[in-house]
């Protein structure tokens, strides 16, 4: 188990990123011959990514949503992220491939992806009493204090909190 960090703490990025959630949804259980082969594809990807940093991969954090895993995903950039997709040499252009031949539209596994090209200093994140976590984990993890106490001045405004932050341990 991860070990929880006191205090409020913050994400920080240097420059733009990628934020890509891919997924995957088991439509008709029964027929795992279908679905369990989308599912197994995601581990050698990951393995691949985490082993080459070089690639543009920041992290990941994995989620369970009804009917199947789903990842959110930090990236360098979106051309980093596409040369992964497309690279024949990289291990999710079969498994692309293999999913439009042996399931295509039949409708027993769903696939999903969102791509958000988050421009410099144009996020904010909070993290109370968690161990690092999301964008915090895939960048820096840095203490929600001063300018980063509030949404609004980690967004780069001005605001004061609306109720007091307790103190930073």
């Amino acid at each position: 188990m991860s070990k929880v960090i006191p205090g409020r703490f913050t994400a920080q990025v240097d420059g733009p990123f990628v934020v890509f959630i891919i997924g995957m949804r088991v439509n008709r259980f029964w027929q795992f011959w279908k679905w369990l082969p989308v599912a197994a594809a995601m581990g050698p990807m990951l393995k691949t990514l985490y082993s080459h940093p070089e690639k543009g991969f920041l992290g990941a954090e994995l989620c369970l949503i009804w009917r199947g895993p789903m990842l959110v995903q930090y990236w360098r950039s979106f051309e980093d992220l596409e040369r992964f997709a497309h690279d024949a040499d990289d291990p999710h252009l079969e498994p692309w491939r293999r999913f439009n031949r042996r399931v295509g539209s039949n409708g027993s596994v769903g696939i999903f992806h969102e791509t958000y090209l988050v421009a410099a200093n144009q996020y904010e994140a909070l993290y109370g009493n968690m161990p690092v976590f999301g964008l915090a984990r895939a960048t820096k993890h840095v203490p929600a204090i001063g300018n980063k106490e509030t949404a609004r001045r980690r967004l780069g405004l001005k605001g004061e909190p609306a109720a007091p932050s307790p103190p930073q341990p």
